[in-house]
């Protein structure tokens, strides 16, 4: 049966640990029950992947490693001419991207002249032309075009089918690059590898090459510039000293009003400090009178040595006070002069608060006033020493550009000497470790690995196709769909009988079944219909079920000699539109029957039937009406139920199916019970409780269920009921597990 999604179980909770064996129990059934369609779909799946695998052109990949150079000597030190090296990540990863740039494909191609190598020409792969449509544009490879592979476009595809093939690595912390190519052919793939690897090595010499050249006619030229230059900054330089007069521009620094100016300036420093730290304190002062707050917790006035000093006083006096109230009244003389003492030495600590916020108010007139004094006394030192500055501001001016025209002069000389030699020092960006070689294994695809994941894949979607399928299964298979779709008793489980049976003998197998295997599951079912009605006998049974086909006639009949062993027994054919039960028992079609009784045509004596041989009185169906439900919803049908109720322990009906006509809603108003027959692993549950709820709806007494033609032994492979089914016991008992089976 369909179960809940999987859930975390506690198995120290015996709910949980029976929903979690069901769980599992579901499982093991529905791939047990769906093992070939799994298995099936797992090989149909491996097979397909297979076919397409090994019809795939296999490719190959060689890969050659490189290491860049970090540390190699600088031939020219500009490094914004000789684009310097770097340990750093950008700079290895620049690398990277030169190794996949358009530039080093294309001088590839043109070097080892791919553009007519059987590998990357497209005229000559017209037949495997699905891989160039991923490169080349469908306009090119039209029939149309008459120039597809104009040396122009033959260009640019034979480049981007290089580049497709190729793939760079940056091996992780590591001054390594490997670079891999992958082709179909596999010399072609290891070829490429190292051309890759050889061009980018030539490329970056070549390129460090034309720049050191230039770099070297440029310094030529700049030369005669910069020469020229710092003759003429040497020559403003001395006659700037000439016409000032000036022998050592130390001398000037050392001046007096320099001297002067730096003391005032710390004086300066020094008093706009003192300013604001009186400025601080009067600021204090000022915001707690206007604010109203405790002038106490001014720090200016926590920090006075004298305050303190008081406070201790007041303190020492309030603790005499207290022990005083302690011992003695309010008028003993100890505790009058400890209040007295208290008194006094707050009267003491507010007089100097008030002298402290005094001093507080002068300091920071004083501390402004010396501001302002040393402010005009630095103002006028700077004008006198204005005039000096402009003149060292000067000649700071043109001893520096003669310093740096100097340097810049040697520098170029430097580097145009070295320049000169330059070509003879050049040392490779990067070396090969490892070249590549032919690989003769195959890249892609991993065929068994490839087939192998698609067995698995299958093999699960196989399984989950397995469990989709029994739970979209919503038929009733077990007493436990019994118990939970329908929500009703159980009142046995009948086997399919396996064999070609003759014409009645399903209906007469608890006498006929050689097994006993059936015979014991009727007998079941009557020993439950007999326990339930201990006190008050259900002495009229209806049987019905919800469609055609379901067995409710077999049931019906085998009930009826269950309890025909031990009761007076009548069965009654009330499905007026299709009996059997006449035939069943052998009875003459044209014998008197339920129809010719109810109608009075004949009396009762000529329409029941007793078979001694079977030890049960049967009424058949007699002639259809053309009405059954008339026939049925009249007068006389009552009566004649009436007088058959008192004739006969058990009265059984077998009736129509209910989901087809509404008879058996109107023959379940004279029955004291109703048996539901479902056919298993046939009838949804859905149809079954539209019965049931019918039957309910018309205030039917529903005794239990009975499942039927239940497969022995693939309930017993798939549910497990050789264990706890009702019929298994066969096995122990040394009945044969072998059932005869036709439709019941």
């Amino acid at each position: 049966m369909p179960v809940q999604p999987y859930v975390a179980f506690d198995r120290s909770d015996p709910e949980d640990a029976d929903q979690l064996a069901e769980q599992l129990r579901f499982w093991r059934r529905s791939i047990s029950k769906h093992k070939w369609s799994a298995l099936s779909l797992a090989f149909a799946i491996s097979l397909l992947t297979m076919l397409v695998v090994y019809a795939i052109q296999p490719t190959y990949l060689s890969t050659v490693t490189l290491m860049l150079e970090s540390n190699k000597s600088k031939v020219v030190s500009i490094e914004e001419v000789y684009s310097a090296m770097s340990s750093s990540r950008e700079y290895y990863q620049t690398q990277v991207e030169i190794l996949k740039s358009d530039e080093l494909a294309r001088r590839i191609v043109a070097r080892m002249n791919l553009v007519n190598h059987p590998a990357l020409d497209p005229r000559q792969q017209q037949a495997d032309g699905w891989s160039l449509k991923k490169l080349i544009p469908a306009s090119w490879l039209a029939e149309e075009k008459p120039d597809r592979f104009s040396p122009e476009n033959l260009q640019v595809a034979v480049l981007a089918l290089f580049k497709s093939g190729l793939s760079v690595e940056l091996v992780r912390n590591s001054q390594l690059i490997k670079i891999s190519y992958e082709s179909h052919d596999k010399a072609f793939a290891a070829n490429a590898a190292n051309w890759v690897a050889d061009g980018f090595i030539e490329s970056d010499m070549d390129a460090r090459l034309a720049m050191t050249q230039k770099a070297g006619a440029w310094l030529t030229e700049r030369m005669g510039g910069l020469r020229k230059k710092l003759e003429e900054s040497e020559h403003a330089l001395q006659q700037f000293r000439e016409r000032e007069r000036i022998i050592d521009a130390k001398g000037v620094a050392q001046s007096g009003a320099s001297k002067q100016l730096e003391e005032l300036s710390g004086g300066l420093v020094a008093a706009r400090q003192k300013r604001a730290e009186a400025a601080a304190a009067y600021q204090q002062v000022q915001s707690a009178k206007q604010s109203r707050l405790d002038i106490e917790s001014i720090p200016a006035i926590q920090k006075n040595p004298i305050y303190i000093q008081l406070k201790s006083t007041e303190s020492a006096a309030e603790g005499r006070l207290a022990d005083a109230s302690k011992k003695y009244g309010p008028d003993h003389l100890k505790r009058q002069t400890a209040d007295v003492e208290l008194r006094a030495a707050q009267e003491n600590t507010r007089h100097q608060i008030d002298t402290i916020i005094s001093s507080i108010t002068k300091e920071y007139e004083l501390a402004r006033a010396q501001e302002l004094a040393v402010e005009r006394a630095l103002a006028q030192s700077k004008g006198d020493i204005l005039g000096m500055n402009r003149k060292e501001y000067e000649l700071g001016v043109l001893e520096r550009e003669v310093a740096s025209n100097k340097s810049l002069y040697e520098m170029f000389t430097t580097r145009m000497k070295e320049t000169n030699v330059a070509g003879d020092l050049q040392s490779p960006i990067a070396r090969v470790i490892d070249p590549a070689v032919i690989s003769h294994s195959t890249y892609r695809p991993q065929k068994t690995r490839i087939v192998g994941i698609a067995a698995a894949v299958g093999l699960m979607l196989g399984v989950m196709l397995a469990l989709l399928l029994e739970y979209l299964d919503n038929t009733v298979k077990n007493a436990e769909d019994v118990d939970v779709k329908l929500r009703q008793s159980m009142l046995g489980q009948l086997p399919r009988l396996k064999g070609k049976l003759a014409v009645g003998d399903l209906q007469l197998a608890f006498i006929k079944d050689k097994d006993h295997g059936f015979s014991e599951e009727i007998r079941s079912i009557r020993t439950a219909v007999m326990l339930s009605s201990i006190d008050d006998p259900h002495k009229v049974l209806l049987v019905t079920s919800s469609i055609p086909g379901e067995g409710k006639t077999s049931v019906a009949t085998n009930l009826a000699l269950a309890l025909g062993q031990v009761r007076k027994v009548c069965l009654i054919d009330a499905d007026m539109r299709r009996p059997s039960v006449a035939k069943v028992l052998g009875v003459d079609a044209s014998t008197k029957g339920l129809s010719h009784l109810v109608s009075g045509s004949d009396p009762a004596e000529r329409c029941i039937h007793f078979n001694q041989e079977l030890g049960i009185h049967v009424i058949p169906s007699g002639v259809v009406p053309p009405n059954p439900l008339e026939l049925l919803s009249s007068v006389r049908f009552a009566e004649a139920m009436k007088s058959l109720e008192e004739n006969f322990d058990v009265v059984i009906i077998d009736s129509p199916p209910i989901q087809m006509v509404s008879d058996p809603l109107l023959l379940s108003q004279f029955a004291h019970s109703v048996i539901y027959v479902v056919k298993a692993d046939s009838t949804p549950y859905q149809v079954v409780l539209g019965g049931i709820s019918r039957l309910q709806q018309a205030n039917a007494h529903i005794l239990g269920v009975v499942i039927n033609q239940i497969d022995r032994e693939r309930a017993d492979r798939y549910y497990g009921y050789g264990k706890y089914s009702s019929y298994g016991y066969g096995k122990k008992y040394g009945y044969r597990t072998g059932y005869s089976s036709s439709p019941a």
